[in-house]
């Protein structure tokens, strides 16, 4: 196979929080004044025939999400849920049959955007996310992947360099398309004080299913084929840098306001395989979204890091860290530097259980990030059993805030 050329250092920083990279921050200011950086994108032209990022018309920072990823600490914390749109809204099952399989549904415009848009209706969160999947990138790449109804992704197995020489080496953007088009039609759609929020998974997590074809508990055959074919395993992992970053950006020229990288089997790796396979890709994919998209903001989700949260501090192109639901909030804020926004992390099971602990669990995330900027979520996504009115109550806690 072609040799992949050398991806670019990464920008790792000690403590600066006013530049990142060659982009400049911009302190919020309050209303009317801007959110983080210019009100105008910069118009850049990406080589080689990718996407243009055109500027956007100026908007005001009526967006609770986007002025907290700006820095600001806010009374009433903004929330949007990690799997805030699925399956435990009945509206969703409801145009779910509409598709043959998960990925028509995800490759369809119409039902995306439904499906994005049908818990701003219910619940009035701050954010939406596009509804969609952290594996069309795969898809886009030539790997075959499909969703089992009750049995999760399955995908044709790398298990070595002709499995891997069976990729494309940049994605088939036509593929893609219909996620641009529905993130296009989402920024229409949505209200004006919502943002709007993209997303890929992170090199290591795509990686570990690409190469499993299949999600496992501790991914194994990902880490096995990583000790044992190192050299072949970074070359999978810089190609997904590239088509991750370009990906990232063509969603931002779409419409997305903030982009998320969600790396949710970073907690598996020892701390040595942690810094190459994890926080040395998300640097790099940042650096490269900083290049030519440097309005991006940018959240990183290190699922189960824990202890080398740290380390991602280090990063100077991410604007917040999503934190799990195995961190304490306000050990969080005491080791996270002040530049980052947080954001997280009540436990998905609470949310499912209701009642006191529910309320109890509610007031522990708001007082532990109460000092800091603060985007309230979830330490996972929502489970599919959760109850509707216990969404209703975390919402009416949260907003209750503004009451006071």
């Amino acid at each position: 196979m072609e040799d992949e050329p050398p991806r670019p250092s990464p920008t790792i920083s000690g403590s600066s929080p006013e530049r990142r990279g060659s982009a400049t921050l911009i302190p919020f200011t309050g209303a009317g004044g801007p959110v983080g950086r210019s009100e105008e994108r910069q118009s850049l032209v990406v080589p080689q025939g990718a996407m243009k990022v055109s500027p956007a018309p100026p908007r005001l920072p009526r967006e609770p999400f986007l002025a907290a990823l700006a820095g600001q600490r806010q009374r009433t914390p903004p929330i949007w849920l990690m799997r805030q749109a699925g399956r435990y809204l009945p509206e969703y099952r409801d145009i779910r049959a509409k598709a043959a399989t998960f990925l028509d549904f995800c490759y369809t415009p119409a039902l995306a955007v439904e499906a994005t848009l049908q818990p701003i209706r219910r619940f009035g969160f701050d954010a939406a996310i596009l509804f969609s999947d952290i594996l069309v990138l795969p898809d886009a790449l030539g790997q075959s992947v499909a969703f089992e109804s009750g049995d999760g992704p399955r995908l044709e197995p790398i298990h070595d360099a002709a499995g891997l020489s069976r990729l494309r080496h940049e994605p088939d953007w036509d593929r893609l398309a219909p996620v641009f088009e529905a993130l296009d039609r989402l920024k229409v759609a949505l209200p004006d004080d919502v943002a709007l929020i993209g997303f890929c998974g992170a090199p290591w997590t795509v990686a570990s299913y690409m190469i499993a074809g299949r999600g496992t508990p501790d991914s194994a055959p990902a880490r096995l084929f990583a000790y044992r074919h190192p050299d072949l395993f970074a070359t999978l992992i810089d190609r997904l840098v590239d088509a991750s970053a370009e990906y990232l950006i063509r969603q931002f020229a779409a419409g997305a306001e903030a982009l998320q990288i969600f790396d949710s089997w970073a907690g598996v790796l020892p701390p040595t395989e942690f810094e190459r396979w994890c926080v040395a890709p998300i640097a790099a994919l940042a650096a490269k979204v900083q290049a030519k998209a440097p309005y991006a903001r940018i959240i990183a989700f290190p699922r189960g890091a824990g202890t080398q949260l740290r380390k991602f501090a280090r990063i100077a192109e991410i604007d917040a860290i999503c934190l799990d639901t195995g961190v304490e909030p306000r050990v969080a804020v005491a080791a996270l530097p002040e530049r980052f926004a947080l954001q997280g992390n009540l436990d998905p099971l609470a949310l499912v259980a209701g009642g006191p602990r529910l309320d109890e669990d509610i007031e522990r995330v708001l007082k532990g990030f109460e000092t800091r900027a603060h985007i309230f979520n979830l330490g996972h996504g929502v489970l599919p059993e959760t109850p509707l009115e216990h969404v209703e109550r975390l919402m009416a806690r949260v907003r209750r805030r503004r009451e006071l």
